[in-house]
């Protein structure tokens, strides 16, 4: 009979089970907040494992963090939740292993840790394309606050930052660049910024509005390589013409991955293009493990978002509390942002790929808003839109998906 490692040092009720959560990110939070607010009979004990050193923090608004914000300011944890007796964190701590039958997580330290249930939220990581030269001091990453520091580092040695990857993380990253003081550059090798989320109309509007920042736009744009100066660090940008800029600090945020390097050790599937494989229940064929957020693999598919990752957990939440057969429920992929005090936005069938889907397209004359309805091929039902300079009209119409039209889809767009 294996014996398992204690779950713990703090004292319990006798009968209380322990949950392990691997991953401190605003996910993994969620779990652990919709545990505690629901669990009224103290069933379980969660133990957090964070990698980072900081407690779980707003990720979404990292780049505030170069304009004074601290690491407090973004934090998400409440006090009652550190003074709580069922709940530990532990920072700090890497995971290494996961062993399913014995039901413990090793860490780094050597330590093992047992487990009536585990919830893997251990986020993505960032993707570095492999371009010559990324090894180099001053080529950084965008995503924890952590990196942060390596890019204040490398700006107080340049004027210039550049940018890889003009998604959303690249234009958050270019606005802290901004906020540093740099004259930022974002290089993007599709036609548009934000080829997600906007097409080609709205991209063009955001890319004049970022323009007029202060940002320089390199669309349709390789990288060749990054070179190195005298001093061994980064100095310029060599992209696939031959052209080049001259600059000592590039930052990566060409997309994520997801963190899922636990999973072949430990024997869990992984899914076609990476995450923990897990049903729509959020759970694998382990019944012990479930995987939520960024690092899950829903019946396949990966969400990038936040607000999907709090649906998982409040379906797990549900299931280790026995209230039914709770199952995540798909996610909205809606967007709203503002970056750099540009609105943006995009809902429902933005790209139309409804069969005979229908556009009804309106850009101001001096191309500072666009807006796109999707129709049906009845032209009466609204099934998604782009918005981009002026969001005003977006809750409405984001209530309206898969409705009628009350009205013209002109007078849609001139009433939030």
């Amino acid at each position: 009979m294996t014996t398992r490692p204690d779950p713990g040092t703090r004292s319990h009720p006798a009968g209380t089970r322990t949950l392990v959560v691997v991953g401190h990110g605003m996910t993994g939070q969620r779990l652990v907040e919709e545990v505690r607010s629901r669990d009224r009979a103290g069933a379980w004990r969660v133990v957090v494992l964070g990698e980072e050193r900081h407690p779980a923090y707003d990720r979404v608004r990292l780049s505030s963090a170069l304009d004074g914000a601290t690491p407090a300011g973004l934090g998400l944890v409440p006090p009652g939740l550190l003074a709580d007796p069922l709940v530990e964190f532990r920072h700090s701590a890497e995971v290494t292993a996961v062993d399913p039958p014995a039901r413990t997580v090793t860490l780094a330290d050597g330590g093992r840790l047992g487990y009536d249930a585990l919830v893997l939220a251990t986020g993505s990581v960032p993707f570095v394309p492999p371009v010559p030269g990324r090894e180099l001091p001053g080529a950084c990453v965008y995503r924890t606050l952590d990196d942060l520091d390596a890019i204040r580092e490398a700006a107080a040695r340049t004027t210039t930052g550049v940018v890889i990857g003009g998604g959303l993380l690249g234009l958050e990253a270019a606005n802290g660049l901004r906020l540093l003081g740099l004259a930022p550059h974002v290089v993007e090798m599709a036609p548009r910024l934000m080829p997600v989320q906007v097409d080609e109309g709205g991209g063009r509007v955001l890319g004049r509005l970022v323009g007029r920042l202060g940002v320089t736009v390199h669309l349709g744009a390789a990288t060749s390589r990054i070179e190195a100066g005298p001093d061994g660090r980064v100095a310029r940008l060599v992209f696939a013409d031959g052209t080049a800029i001259e600059t000592g600090l590039i930052v990566f945020s060409a997309g994520v991955r997801p963190q899922d390097a636990l999973a072949d050790p430990a024997g869990l599937p992984r899914g076609e293009r990476g995450g923990f494989l897990v049903d729509d229940h959020c759970r694998t064929p382990d019944p012990h493990i479930w995987a939520i957020g960024e690092c899950a693999a829903v019946e396949g598919r990966c969400y990038g978002l936040v607000a999907p990752g709090y649906r998982m957990a409040e379906a797990v939440t549900g299931q280790l509390l026995g209230e039914g057969p709770s199952r995540f429920p798909g996610a909205d992929m809606s967007t709203k942002l503002k970056l750099m005090g540009v609105d943006v936005a995009s809902f429902g069938d933005a790209h139309a790929q409804t069969p005979g889907a229908l556009e009804f397209v309106r850009e101001t004359a001096g191309g500072d808003v666009y807006a796109k309805l999707v129709l049906d091929a009845a032209g009466d039902t609204l099934l998604g839109g782009i918005l981009a300079g002026n969001a005003d009209p977006y809750i409405r119409l984001r209530s309206l998906l898969g409705h009628p039209l009350p009205t013209s889809p002109d007078a849609l767009l001139t009433t939030p």
